[in-house]
């Protein structure tokens, strides 16, 4: 009985092990841009903070389920949502496309990997407002152009390229 109880605890050890190598880590993605940083969860999270200022750009959302599972008594890797957007972008967004409106503000996401550096991703605001083109046309177009520059420009910032 005994290795039996054994052999099924090992059977999930290994099962629990696979679904966390599984979820370690982001890959590139159709839309995506993902950076690789050699800088710490903290460090890249206040260089992607310091950069969006620079940029002219305002923070206006954050969210982490990392300090929530934290001020639980859990500790996860590091990750960070953080909701990217200002209002002059908001009201040409919203006179090409209102229903645009649901993707604002468009996020950078900040992931922790086992290493101890952190990667910085996001969806481009070209595939974000993708979905809304034919209504928003040649004005939400030029918009999300502009944003992805500006996305592009905030990122090389924070990783240093």
């Amino acid at each position: 009985m005994f290795r039996v109880l054994v052999r099924v605890a090992m059977i999930f050890v290994v099962l629990g092990s696979a679904s966390l190598a599984a979820a370690s880590g982001l890959e590139s993605r159709p839309g995506w841009r993902v950076i690789s940083s050699g800088f710490t969860f903290d460090d890249l999270v206040g260089r992607v903070k310091d950069a969006v200022g620079e940029e002219k750009m305002l923070l206006v959302t954050q969210a982490s389920a990392s300090e929530g599972a934290k001020g639980q008594g859990i500790a996860i890797p590091g990750n960070r949502i953080m909701g990217v957007y200002r209002n002059d972008y908001a009201r040409r967004m919203l006179k090409a496309s209102v229903a645009a409106g649901i993707e604002a503000p468009i996020r950078f996401y900040v992931t922790e990997n086992p290493d101890g550096t952190a990667t910085l991703s996001w969806k481009t605001p070209s595939h974000v407002f993708a979905p809304y083109m034919e209504e928003g046309g040649a004005e939400l177009k030029a918009l999300a152009t502009e944003l992805d520059a500006v996305f592009e420009a905030i990122a090389a910032k924070a990783v240093g390229k």
